[in-house]
């Protein structure tokens, strides 16, 4: 992963001619974040004339069909970009995998005309690779940052003109860095007046993260959450860029550099879990729905005995012996006649 994230900047390969306009995106599966950070560019989702672009990846290949044929019903030149499918239905193809919001969203900036935005986008991730590389031992950002996520549950908050970047964040933590995080969506100030209110102890092991840039109400909300959490972290756009596409997509790949060092933290893979690529591959009708029945090892929660035993503290635990599976039946039916 951290050698993908290196060779991205530059990486694009598709088209970069401008289509007809009006345009309008929409975007379905791995092409949803994207679609989010390109609505900086284009905020129409549907188009009766000129273009409208569909993007999907091959699980939510039945949805992009769906919408394509109702822009084509409409009137509009549709153009399809998927990670895959039916090559008779696709026009454009790009890589697949948590990686893939770069590539699409580079095809619609160069797309819509806005080719400009794509290489600006490109410079800045350029440095950020620099800035971010392994080899970098002092002032690493995406590792310092790591290493202040690391045992802690992050708050991600944005102002409403980058609303996109807290669930862009949320799914990098989850896919790359294995850890979760929560997303604050719209007016955040009920939110950090209320939310550790009743239990104040919840704020214990939380740190917010402010992306991009910060509107006074979330200077108001910064201030709050200063007295119910451990830490707030402003994480400003890079390169004094003004907020936008390429400031955007800036911030993204800095959250996946940012994961990638947390997955380390936590000695984690930074790669896809085998689970979620076997569901993809059932919702792609590739494989099966009893691929989907994945070796309980995979899933299940760390058993909490074995916890107990690795803390020296189960010296009256006898592996279970004083549990009598059949006396629990007798108490069971013996609910059940009551």
């Amino acid at each position: 992963m951290v050698a993908l994230l290196a060779r991205l900047p530059g990486s694009y390969a598709g088209p970069t001619r401008p289509e007809a306009a009006p345009h309008a995106i929409v975007g379905v599966g791995e092409a949803t974040l994207a679609v989010q950070l390109a609505e900086t560019l284009v905020a129409v989702n549907f188009t009766r004339t000129g273009t409208q672009f569909v993007l999907d990846s091959a699980d939510a290949g039945d949805a992009a069909r769906t919408f394509a044929e109702l822009a084509e019903v409409a009137g509009a030149k549709v153009r399809r970009v998927s990670t895959g499918g039916s090559a008779s239905e696709i026009d454009v193809l790009v890589p697949g995998g948590p990686l893939a919001t770069y590539h699409f969203a580079q095809f619609l900036a160069h797309a819509t005309g806005h080719g400009d935005q794509a290489q600006a986008a490109d410079a800045l991730l350029t440095d950020l690779a620099f800035r971010c590389a392994p080899s970098v031992e002092q002032d690493n950002p995406a590792r310092d940052l790591a290493w202040s996520l690391w045992g802690r549950t992050p708050l991600l908050l944005a102002a409403p003109d980058a609303e996109a970047l807290p669930q862009a964040w949320q799914t990098l933590l989850a896919r790359i860095g294995k850890t979760l995080s929560i997303p604050v969506m719209g007016d955040p100030l009920p939110f950090v007046t209320g939310a550790f209110e009743a239990q104040h102890e919840k704020g214990d092991g939380k740190i917010a993260l402010i992306l991009g840039d910060a509107d006074p109400a979330l200077m108001v909300a910064r201030e709050i959450l200063d007295s119910r959490i451990d830490e707030v972290v402003h994480v400003p756009y890079f390169q004094e860029e003004v907020g936008g596409y390429a400031a955007q997509l800036g911030l993204w790949y800095f959250g996946a550099w940012v994961a990638a060092y947390l997955a380390e933290r936590y000695e984690q893979s930074p790669n896809d879990l085998a689970i979620l690529r076997r569901a993809q591959a059932v919702l792609s009708g590739e494989a099966a729905e009893d691929t989907l029945n994945a070796p309980r090892e995979d899933v299940r929660r760390t058993p909490i005995v074995k916890d107990w035993r690795d803390d020296g503290e189960t010296d009256d635990l006898d592996d279970g012996d004083d549990f009598d599976e059949e006396d629990f039946d007798e108490d069971m039916d013996e609910d059940d006649d009551q």
